[in-house]
């Protein structure tokens, strides 16, 4: 008899969690640069914004960020994820135009001081991802998934980045009045399989996938995808967790957004026992010593 925490049902497809079978090898090729997650990586978070939802991440100078991504990179992280959009429910409309001033003069700036970091642009604008990408970054972190822009999916086929592709419905201004589902998890799954084969069939190979934590979710759908998360390892494509010093934790434990390191290394360690392949924080520290000492546990 398989313990209902253990199995999940979607679209006929079965999952049950096997101690015993071995992880499948994922990989993503960055500029002819191959990366593997048999080890989890982690992903740095730099905003280049006056109004992320976590101050601490937002940088206040050029300079500032030079510092910031040195720091991460000492630290162990692989990807430097750079935004200057605020997706916060109710963040405030960002120009293209701005946008793109924002971010190409870091990019620029990182992409000479930091070869070996691989940048990531978190957007979902099609003209943003182009201009970043000609300046040195390496790969498009969309929160819509193309949803938002119908050009992106033939830009990142024309750039040949690797591509994240998240779940969400409705846009960062409409998010918080779309979280109804039967089933959080069976719905994101269905979402997700469909995308990717959209995505394949357009031509992009390198794909990550995110569940979208905190994207047009409520607490509770947040905690039921984590608990649930291994059925995404059935995709075969790394599997990112955004869940640093989101409102799932600190509305739970009662505290403020820049008290929630402890609680995001928690949820950070479940994610990895659960198969996630990339963390995106805003600590790095805390993150690799969670992959260290899991990868130990498990390997």
């Amino acid at each position: 008899m398989t313990d209902k925490n253990t199995e999940f049902q979607s679209n006929n497809l079965s999952f049950e969690k096997d101690a015993s079978t071995p992880l499948q090898k994922k990989i993503i090729n960055v500029g002819g640069h191959i990366i593997d997650f048999q080890i989890p990586k982690v992903m740095g978070i730099v905003n280049v914004t006056p109004d992320s939802f976590f101050e601490g991440s937002r940088m206040k100078s050029e300079e500032h960020a030079v510092q910031t991504v040195e720091q991460m990179i000492g630290e162990g992280a692989v990807f430097i994820d750079l935004g200057a959009y605020s997706t916060r429910p109710g963040a405030a409309e960002v120009s293209e135009e701005e946008e793109i001033k924002r971010l190409v003069p870091v990019v620029k700036t990182l992409a000479k001081r930091f070869p070996e970091a691989i940048l990531s642009i978190d957007t979902f604008r099609a003209k943003v991802a182009e201009a970043t990408v000609f300046e040195g970054a390496h790969l498009i972190n969309d929160i819509s998934a193309g949803e938002l822009d119908r050009r992106m999916i033939e830009t990142v086929v024309r750039l040949k980045v690797p591509y994240v592709f998240m779940h969400m419905k409705g846009s960062p201004q409409t998010m918080t009045k779309l979280s109804q589902y039967e089933n959080v998890t069976n719905e994101v799954f269905s979402y997700l399989s469909a995308k990717i084969d959209q995505l394949r069939q357009a031509g992009i190979t390198d794909l990550i996938l995110d569940p979208g934590f905190g994207f047009a979710k409520t607490i509770e759908h947040n905690y039921q995808l984590l608990n649930q998360m291994e059925i995404f390892r059935s995709f075969n494509v790394p599997v990112l967790a955004g869940l640093s010093r989101k409102t799932m934790i600190w509305k739970v434990l009662g505290i403020e957004n820049k008290d929630a390191l402890n609680g995001t290394t928690v949820l950070n360690t479940v994610a990895l026992t659960k198969g996630a392949d990339i963390l995106r924080v805003h600590d790095v520290k805390p993150a690799m010593e969670a992959v260290t000492l899991i990868n130990k546990m498990l390997r």
